[in-house]
């Protein structure tokens, strides 16, 4: 029976969906050397944590890495093309769930929640209503989308016909903008925005794409949300400028080290909301990425290819592996 190893549980409805199909494992810790032993059996992984370049050297059944969510950066595209592994995602799936967050945070940013939640629970009512005389209304402000993939179209929907925001975005396509959303430059969408959402992903091209210079060319008043991931922003920028009071404030799902440290500067201000990574994960949302990756897995055990597939070029190599694909 073929072995599907998965670096988390799975949503039930997938486990159940898998049950009969192999032996479904869940790796007993996330350390390199822990996932690249546990895989070297394994015909499918299934992955919401990163994998090592080395599970792909010593895993000689493995067919496929399947992504539980969109992103690929937790998957190293080179070492599995070298190794004839297949790689494939379930995109979009969780867009929705992120870009209610992207509301969510904005909301709570603009309301002043932390302040008014810390100060209601630890000097009484008055304090906690004191904060919101500078609380701020959402409707009519601009929000600037950068990246406008699944999620970024989301957040556009919502902003604009749910909330009556001013839209723009901007993306490396440039195409035709929906219905009220307008395209712009990345420096003008920072100089224009209101509410800057990060929702790009993570490449050379974006990393440190929020730089002291495009900082610096934010209104005093803007949010900076990032659901993308951390190093799409430069920290020591981003922590003078709200040391220096140069933002209105941020809300920050994803960062450059994670687990986020205890100690970090991101903790000590009262404009800053921090998340752990879940802008993404509701309910409903892993159900669609767990049988979204069942699925893909599915596929792979019935000897054909996801229909996901992120790298194409891996084909020949993996049918020349498993000539029964052929």
């Amino acid at each position: 029976m073929p072995k599907i190893l998965t670096t988390h549980t799975l949503h039930p409805r997938a486990s159940a969906m898998l049950t009969g199909a192999g032996e479904l494992v869940v790796a007993s810790a996330l350390d390199a050397d822990t996932l690249a032993t546990e895989a070297r059996d394994a015909d499918i992984i299934i992955v919401r944590a990163p994998l090592p370049s080395a599970l792909f050297e010593g895993a000689t059944k493995l067919r496929a890495a399947i992504r539980h969510g969109a992103g690929l950066d937790m998957v190293p595209m080179e070492a599995a093309t070298a190794a004839g592994v297949l790689v494939a995602n379930v995109p979009a799936v969780n867009a929705r769930s992120v870009a209610e967050y992207v509301m969510f945070a904005a909301l709570a940013l603009l309301r002043r929640f932390r302040m008014v939640d810390r100060d209601l629970r630890a000097k009484g009512w008055l304090a906690g209503r004191d904060h919101t005389i500078l609380a701020s209304e959402l409707a009519g402000k601009t929000i600037g989308i950068v990246g406008f993939g699944a999620i970024g179209q989301a957040v556009g929907h919502i902003a604009a016909h749910g909330f009556d925001l001013n839209v723009v975005a901007t993306t490396r396509s440039m195409r035709p903008a929906p219905d009220r959303i307008g395209f712009l430059s990345i420096d003008a969408l920072v100089e224009q925005s209101d509410i800057i959402v990060l929702c790009c992903p993570l490449t050379a091209e974006t990393r440190g794409l929020i730089n002291r210079e495009r900082i610096g060319r934010m209104k005093p008043h803007a949010l900076l949300i990032n659901i993308s991931r951390g190093p799409v922003i430069d920290d020591e920028a981003l922590i003078e400028a709200l040391q220096k009071d140069r933002i209105g404030g941020a809300a920050l799902d994803v960062f450059a080290t994670q687990p986020l440290p205890p100690n970090h500067p991101y903790f000590g201000f009262d404009n800053v909301i921090v998340t752990p990574h879940m802008a993404g994960i509701t309910e409903q949302s892993m159900m669609r990425m767990g049988v979204g990756s069942a699925d893909e897995t599915l596929l792979v055990l019935a000897n054909k290819l996801p229909v996901n597939l992120r790298n194409p070029e891996v084909v020949e190599h993996y049918r020349r592996r498993f000539p029964a694909d052929a």
